[in-house]
């Protein structure tokens, strides 16, 4: 099936690590609508409170209104309609670098889309994230980034080769940054999880 984009309201520069594909549906999170709009795509559906979109209301593509006093994120929100439409590859941009609180929320948004058989990722002006559970791995090193790797829970056991600083079944603690900062040095290093979720960074130097 076709990928998902979700456009949050935090910052995106014209220059995005990754691309919406020509067949990707396009949702808009609130003011993530003008963050759509102003990189060039046309949002199919757009979904809030709409209480943050002050300069231009949405004008194409469905749009679904909700009440501001909700449990739900708008990207939250988002990521339930895609999931409802049966999207499981889901990319999230402009969900970093802006309001601490949001970016913290959207992490969290990772382990929901996970939770219920999708995978999603965030795409900020100068990072990427997604959340990885059990399993084999392997990330090509793109130049200019550096790779980080946290535990998501209390605690994850990991193996990874292929970068400056290799580990051998070490498990990370989430209470000290250990896998922070580190870089691929192969075409492509190898990541195996062999317990426990591990949040996956790319950041730019």
């Amino acid at each position: 099936m076709r990928p998902c984009w979700i456009f949050g309201g935090a910052p995106v520069n014209g220059d995005l690590l990754l691309r919406p594909s020509a067949d990707a549906y396009i949702i808009a999170a609130d003011s993530g609508y003008l963050t759509a709009v102003r990189s060039g795509y046309s949002p199919d559906l757009t979904v809030g409170d709409f209480d943050s979109l002050t300069e231009e209301k949405p004008s194409v593509g469905e749009i679904f209104t909700v009440g501001s006093e909700k449990d739900d994120t708008d990207t939250m929100l988002a990521v339930k309609k895609a999931l409802e439409a049966g999207y499981k590859d889901i990319f999230i941009a402009g969900s970093m670098g802006g309001r601490l609180d949001h970016t913290i929320a959207n992490i969290q948004t990772l382990a929901y889309i996970k939770n219920h058989g999708g995978k999603g990722r965030l795409i900020g002006e100068s990072d990427y994230a997604e959340l990885i559970g059990e399993g084999t791995y392997s990330y090509k090193r793109i130049d200019g980034m550096y790779l980080s790797l946290f535990s998501y829970g209390n605690f994850a056991e990991i193996s990874v080769s292929g970068v400056k600083y290799c580990l051998d079944k070490h498990m990370l603690d989430n209470r000290f940054p250990l896998g922070v900062s580190n870089e691929i040095t192969s075409p492509e290093c190898s990541l195996t999880v062999s317990a426990g979720e591990i949040l996956v960074i790319f950041s730019k130097k």
